[in-house]
């Protein structure tokens, strides 16, 4: 017989935990993304001042791809630990990584100083970021879904997914007043480094807020399960989720392309493009990205909900189809060189990419038993970052040396998207999964439990 499913928790705590998971995720996407400003707005001339000034962004997005990299096997050790001794131990470790490398980052000697040893210290310290965030997002997630409202899931699991545009509106908001209060040279000297060390008060902050939450009521009931059961007897979570769940790994890998790219495409590499093929000033780029982050915020928890009521495949499907439609316009718009414009091409992208980005914590943490789930969800979501984010600002940067305009940049993230739908169409809809009911999945069964509503699995 099944154990009864754990009592919702009550409002305050659940409200507890949604600020716990938010606000380290902030703090991890900000230190993520601030690493992505800096590559297209600085990094070129402080780590590769040899090069031609395009060719030095093109290296300094490699660093940044560098991280993406290292988020697959962030994802596989993270996602063991995570499925075997619960979500908060991890996530505490994973804000201490990148906060640490990243206030490292703030210190760094610059080509100037040390020669080639600057861009390798760079890059080791980007892949520490990337291997923090890359078992990150599934602890956070996971922390929140399975605590969560199931008939809510959808809205509160988004909540975490809103600490990306928070994230980037802290990371560009930061870059954007030093820019603005400071001389280029000021800013290229020294002034780029406030961001960096900043992100030491940060983690303080996130790490108090993080120790004071419970684990996962889902989790413990498992585990407690397992050791009646002779846990030592069970597969490993990675061999587990290749054995029962690898459709549902290609389904999320795939789901991920269209968010991913574009997501990186909108924010990162339009820091590149507005300032050298539209002519438009730093200042002028990063104020638009900042506005458009608050957009992005704001409607995350609405998309959320709206998965609740007709389910996360349509939303999803809906935010693809938008992105690939809007490329070509966006574009369009950016070129004109005008605020207005700039501004309405980066906010319609970012609500469309905010459709696929809402549901993506719910919708994957439904596809995997809980035993397995933390190690599912972060392999899907981060071995797909390795082939989308990870290159997305580079093969852009390259396309637009290469081509003088943006139509194959636009061919690329549609070609994108069409991946995202095929993947997202095929999928079994999952909002009526019972977390709980799932965790029967990993007892030999190929796929997770039937979707039934929550509560009427028998006792």
């Amino acid at each position: 017989m099944s154990s009864p499913a754990a009592a919702p928790p009550a409002p305050n705590n659940l409200k507890r935990i949604v600020a716990a998971s938010l606000i380290g995720t902030t703090i991890e996407w900000y230190d993520f993304f601030l690493y992505g400003s800096a590559a297209a707005l600085v990094f070129n001339k402080l780590f590769f001042p040899d090069s031609d000034p395009l060719v030095g962004t093109l290296l300094s997005f490699l660093t940044y791809a560098v991280g993406f990299a290292a988020r697959p096997l962030g994802a596989l050790v993270f996602g063991h630990y995570g499925d075997r001794l619960g979500r908060k131990k991890l996530l505490v470790l994973s804000l201490l990584m990148m906060g640490g490398a990243t206030f490292a980052i703030g210190l760094l000697p610059t080509h100037a100083t040390v020669g080639t040893a600057a861009p390798v210290l760079l890059t080791v310290l980007r892949l520490v970021q990337g291997f923090a965030l890359g078992g990150e997002w599934g602890g956070a997630v996971l922390l929140v879904s399975e605590h969560g409202d199931a008939r809510r899931r959808g809205f509160w699991a988004s909540w975490p997914q809103t600490g990306a545009p928070a994230g980037q509106l802290l990371a560009t908001g930061v870059l954007s007043a030093l820019t603005a209060l400071l001389s280029d040279a000021a800013f290229d000297s020294w002034g780029w480094r406030i961001p960096f060390l900043l992100s030491g008060v940060l983690v303080v902050v996130g790490l108090w807020i993080r120790l004071s939450v419970d684990e996962s009521p889902v989790f413990k009931q498992a585990l407690a399960h397992a050791e009646a059961r002779k846990a030592d007897a069970e597969p490993l979570p990675l061999v587990a989720v290749l054995r029962h769940h690898w459709r549902d790994v290609l389904i999320a890998m795939g789901a991920r392309m269209a968010e991913n790219i574009s997501y990186y495409v909108v924010t990162a590499f339009i820091l590149v493009y507005a300032t050298t093929a539209a002519d438009v000033s730093k200042q002028t780029a990063l104020n638009a990205v900042l506005i458009a982050s608050a957009v992005h915020f704001a409607v995350i928890p609405a998309w959320g909900a709206l998965s609740d009521r007709i389910g996360r495949r349509p939303v999803y499907l809906l935010g693809a189809a938008g992105v690939g439609l809007w490329m070509f316009p966006f574009f369009m718009l950016i070129d004109s060189g005008h605020f207005g414009s700039l501004l309405l091409a980066v906010t319609v992208g970012l609500v469309l990419h905010g459709a696929m980005y809402a549901p993506q914590a719910a919708f994957f943490s439904e596809m995997f038993a809980t035993r397995m789930r933390y190690s599912g969800a972060s392999i899907g979501a981060q071995f797909a970052s390795v082939a989308a984010g990870a290159p997305a600002p580079l093969i852009a940067t390259a396309l637009l040396n290469e081509y003088d305009n943006s139509t194959f940049i636009s061919l690329y993230v549609i070609a994108a998207v069409l991946i995202t739908l095929v993947a997202v169409g095929v999928a079994k809809e999952t909002r009526h999964r019972d977390l709980t009911d799932v965790a029967s999945a990993q007892e030999g069964s190929e796929e997770p439990a039937d979707s039934r509503p929550a509560g009427a699995r028998t006792a």
